[in-house]
């Protein structure tokens, strides 16, 4: 099998909806039916929702579970480089050969019918997950959660809620508490829920769904709490207090981040080494990512080069606080973002760590913003801005500037995506 034969199967899939996203379960339950349900033949199913943070997240309970000796599914969107990022089998991602036959077999059985791209290739990711042994199946949702194409399983081990924010309000919703409400819906009768940190009115909503679940809830800041503190990481509950090293994944939201993975494996019984494994071992792309070859590092000659995905104004916050610790350089952003996102929102925490921002487009993207409009977006907010034609542009004036700056590509996990096919 080739990479084409699996690329040539999603492009038709592509064409099987008019939308792009079109939110609700009836397909899936459909199609999952015509392939014999298996996503009720999955190992423990760990379902986590969030806006910011569930990536990572996922990624710290995958290494916790894996530094315990367990064989874990996990299931991510989007993906950067290549779609079988996606679907990790029992630790190794998928091969061509089985994404290949799983992904014709879901197009057979679906008849033709109306789905759309991502329903269809998560049935096809639950259907690898059902015929391959393993101790844990994390899924990340892909959207939302009440109505997400993950949202078929119907008594997880536990559920995972991280930071929720303002983010797809087309679809989710134009304020906090109707944005976690969509979040809530993952979760399930009786199962215990984890709950990252959250704004009051959004925690409320969360309370009252876990309440007519009766699903037990652990919450951050009141059954448990991580913070940094002499260079360590301390994490706290009901069980004890463990001190850690910090996250391998740098910035300080990480800490939290690694606080829910470390509440989820504790609720799950497992033990201080699982935990430690978790922050130390988790490895997570395009999150504050050092770019260490490629031709953009030929490019780059003596000059840093960092990228992340980050797109919203919560991730902006965020970013600037990573910027903010690191050692004071010159940094210039390169930034191209798609036309649904905040831009501003997003720039505006960043404007008083960038020394200037190259504006791009985003290569192949019909919903990127043109350079023009991120470039006056960052000037809006107090940034020095142009455009420039592509990356590999702006690394060149960067470092006729200043050699030694550090540069940082971000504004999307689909720039990211590019990036990452020849830069790692």
């Amino acid at each position: 099998m080739t990479a084409e034969t699996s690329d040539l199967i999603l492009e038709r899939m592509m064409a099987l909806h008019p939308k792009i996203i079109d939110l609700t379960l009836d397909r899936m339950l459909k199609l999952l039916d015509a392939l014999g349900n298996p996503q009720n033949a999955l190992p423990p199913v760990i379902h986590i929702a969030g806006t910011n943070g569930k990536g990572s997240t996922q990624a710290m309970i995958r290494a916790g579970l894996e530094t315990a000796g367990k064989k874990v599914h996990a299931y991510t969107s989007p993906h950067l480089a290549r779609f079988h990022e996606r679907i990790r089998l029992a630790g190794e991602l998928i091969t061509e050969e089985h994404l290949t036959q799983v992904l014709d077999e879901c197009y057979a059985a679906n008849n033709g019918e109306n789905i759309t791209y991502f329903e269809i290739t998560t049935c096809a990711a639950l259907l690898a997950f059902s015929r391959t042994p393993a101790d844990y199946t994390l899924l990340e949702v892909g959207l939302g959660g009440r109505l997400d194409a993950t949202n078929v399983i119907d008594t997880p081990a536990a559920t995972v809620i991280t930071p929720v924010d303002l983010d797809h309000q087309q679809f989710l919703g134009e304020t906090l508490p109707e944005i976690a409400g969509e979040k809530a819906g993952i979760i399930k009768r009786r199962v215990p829920c984890i709950v990252g940190p959250q704004q009051e009115s959004g925690l409320e909503v969360i309370e009252a769904v876990a309440a007519r679940n009766i699903a037990p809830l652990s919450i951050y800041g009141q059954h448990w709490h991580a913070y940094r503190e002499a260079g360590r990481m301390v994490y706290q509950d009901e069980q004890g207090l463990l001190d850690l090293p910090l996250p391998k994944l740098p910035g300080l939201h990480q800490v939290q981040n690694a606080g829910g993975a470390i509440a989820t494996l504790r609720a799950l019984g497992f033990d201080n080494a699982a935990c430690e494994g978790a922050v130390t071992n988790a490895q997570w792309p395009a999150r504050m990512q050092r770019l260490k070859y490629g031709p953009l590092i030929d490019a780059a000659g003596a000059a840093e080069l960092w990228l992340d995905g980050g797109h919203n104004p919560a991730a902006g916050v965020a970013l600037a606080t990573v910027l903010d610790e690191l050692p004071i350089v010159p940094t210039y952003m390169i930034c191209g973002m798609l036309s649904t996102k905040d831009i501003s929102g997003y720039l505006r925490p960043l404007a008083p760590h960038v020394t200037a921002l190259h504006a791009v487009s985003i290569p192949g993207e019909a919903a990127t913003l043109p350079a023009a409009t991120t470039a006056q977006a960052a000037q809006s907010v107090g940034m020095v801005a142009t455009e420039a034609e592509d990356v590999e542009t702006a690394v060149g004036k960067i470092v006729d500037v200043d050699p030694h700056a550090r540069i940082l590509i971000c504004g999307s996990l689909y720039l990211a995506g590019n990036i990452l096919r020849s830069n790692g």
